[in-house]
């Protein structure tokens, strides 16, 4: 109904000028927002306060013409209200208009082609192949994939992405780690490394490779020499093992990529070295004790950062802005990169280092979402460790214990940069304190309607439900409508703001007014016409429902 609006007042605009009330060269951009009171109406407008120093007239007066050249039986009434803001009432036809497009449009209902099918691809997770994917891992996943598929439901052409830091020190550790228990050395024993990683998973890789197993992990088979000294088959294998756990982590959590970028491989292909070429080239770097620096205060860095160590080697952030100018010719005009808040460090540098490449990338590329921490709680405790991981809760953890379903929204539920409690007893629970719970049933609730209409043998008939919406004008009823018709606005504001949590909290409020609507009359009445019409609004909410947990990667169960 927003863009409706619009079109009214850009219809009463282009009237205005042809009466040469306004200037033919004024074109105001402003703003159509839903009101927070409904006392001032369903939608208010700033139209008139934009134009008013442009038409060099009073905003109230620029109202009140606009106001006289809007005519539409959806509107039921306009006012003008403070300075000159038009507050839009919306008639009844307006919101069943919008019942019938639920109806008519099903899953495709508030899905938009803003996005004009442009690249955009989303890195998320990129976790480092160590270990087992933990909760915060889980967060991003979650995050990442819901954001992903609002995008999607934009019209953006959206490519999913997995980096894997597959070199570098951790990945040394993580080789002697395995190494170690494969000579039978435990944690706690002399020879252990300093920096070694103890969860019980590394006891699993070292028995399989000593056993000469194979794995398959990124289009590729990796079989192990089972020979306790040989450290390059064992980096190989390990890397491998750990690959293919979390990839069936992320698909036990309902996550799919579509690329797998291994760190490794711009070394390998010489990406690294040929951007150190092109910031020297571009002259942004110079020697200093040693040292090859680059001058990152140019581009709004605090100070110039190191890119090759005086003792050789590249700093972490090198092979970050060759992995991005990557992305760049591959022809993202976006990208967007889910990581965790610790990484926030790194936001300024690597863009820094695209500025100083001088090949086009434009200042803010790439777009950052991060995310805040994860405490898992259980009752009064936190939850802190995982046998397996050794010295944090994974993410099969999670999901093992009450569900993907609820892991996913728990997880995407309030704002990346809110730090989040999960609540192993809520999320767990079946009682309307457990958003999942109250979500789901308002939908199986609509489905067990249709259950008991197929045992009494009644028949509902669509379009009779909707040409008889108008018998359907109780408070919770219209509230219903009402809230129905925010879809497409939440979806296009989740995809503006990067922000899929806006869903989550919409389908918990849209819930609210469905139980509400249900509690509060029967559908299955004697009244045929009217039954049909109640049927009508209720399937309205079960589409609006599933589309929305899609987004977030919930399912929408029939019965519960």
């Amino acid at each position: 109904m927003k863009d409706a609006l619009r079109e009214l007042i850009h219809g009463a605009l282009a009237t205005l000028r042809a009466q040469q009330t306004l200037p033919d060269a004024v074109t105001p951009s402003f703003v159509v927002e839903r009101t927070r009171n409904r006392e001032h109406g369903d939608f208010a407008c700033n139209v008139a306060l934009t134009l008013a120093k442009l038409a060099g007239r009073k905003p109230r007066d620029i109202a009140t013409a606009i106001v006289a050249a809007i005519d539409d039986p959806r509107v039921e009434r306009i006012e003008i209200a403070g300075p000159g803001f038009i507050n839009f009432f919306l008639g009844a036809a307006a919101l069943h208009a919008e019942m019938a497009s639920i109806l008519d449009r099903g899953s495709s209902y508030g899905r938009n082609a803003s996005g004009e099918g442009r690249k955009v691809q989303i890195e998320f997770v990129s976790a480092n192949p160590t270990g087992p994917l933990h909760v915060g891992h889980g967060r991003g996943a979650a995050v990442g994939d819901s954001l992903a598929r609002v995008l999607d439901a934009n019209g953006w052409a959206v490519t999913r992405e997995f980096y894997y830091n597959d070199a570098g020190a951790q990945i040394d550790n993580l080789a002697l780690s395995v190494q170690s228990r494969c000579k039978g050395i435990e944690p706690e024993q002399d020879g252990w490394p300093a920096d070694g990683y103890r969860g019980d998973y590394i006891k699993d890789v070292a028995r399989d490779f000593l056993a000469g197993r194979t794995v398959h992990a990124d289009g590729q088979d990796v079989r192990a020499s089972g020979d306790a000294e040989d450290i390059d088959s064992i980096r190989r294998f390990a890397v491998a093992w750990l690959r293919r756990e979390q990839d069936l982590d992320l698909r036990a959590f309902g996550v799919e990529f579509d690329v797998y970028f291994l760190e490794s491989s711009l070394y390998s292909e010489g990406q690294v070295e040929h951007t150190v070429r092109e910031l020297i080239a571009a002259g942004h770097t110079y020697e200093k004790d040693g040292a090859l620096w680059l001058k990152t205060t140019d581009f709004g860095d605090d100070k110039d950062r190191v890119m090759r160590k005086s003792e050789g080697g590249y700093t972490y952030f090198v092979p970050d802005v060759a992995y991005h100018e990557g992305k760049w010719r591959r022809g993202f005009e976006r990208v967007i990169n889910e990581q965790g808040a610790d990484h926030h460090s790194t936001v300024n540098r690597v863009r820094a280092g695209l500025q100083a490449l001088d090949v086009g990338i434009p200042e803010g590329w790439p777009e950052y979402v991060l995310h805040q921490m994860v405490t898992v709680m259980r009752g009064d405790e936190e939850v802190k460790l995982s046998k397996r991981a050794g010295s944090y809760v994974t993410l099969r953890d999670l999901i093992d214990e009450v569900g993907r379903d609820a892991t996913r929204y728990f997880l995407v539920a309030r704002k990346t940069d809110s730090q989040l409690i999960f609540d192993i007893d809520l999320a767990r629970a079946q009682t309307n304190d457990n958003p999942v719970y109250y979500i789901q049933y308002a939908h199986a609730r609509v489905c067990s309607v249709h259950r008991q209409l197929a045992e009494r043998g009644l028949a509902t008939a669509t379009s009779a439900g909707l040409g008889a919406l108008h018998r359907l004008d109780s408070e919770h009823e219209r509230a219903l409508m009402s809230e129905l018709s925010r879809y497409p606005e939440v979806l296009e504001a989740a995809a503006a703001n990067l922000d899929p949590q806006l869903v989550a909290q919409y389908l918990r409020e849209l819930a609210a007014a469905f139980h509400g609507y249900y509690n509060a009359h029967q559908f299955i009445v004697d009244d045929g016409v009217l039954r049909d019409a109640r049927i009508a609004l209720a399937d309205a909410a079960r589409i609006v429902l599933c589309n929305g947990l899609d987004l977030l990667g919930v399912s929408a169960p029939e019965s519960m």
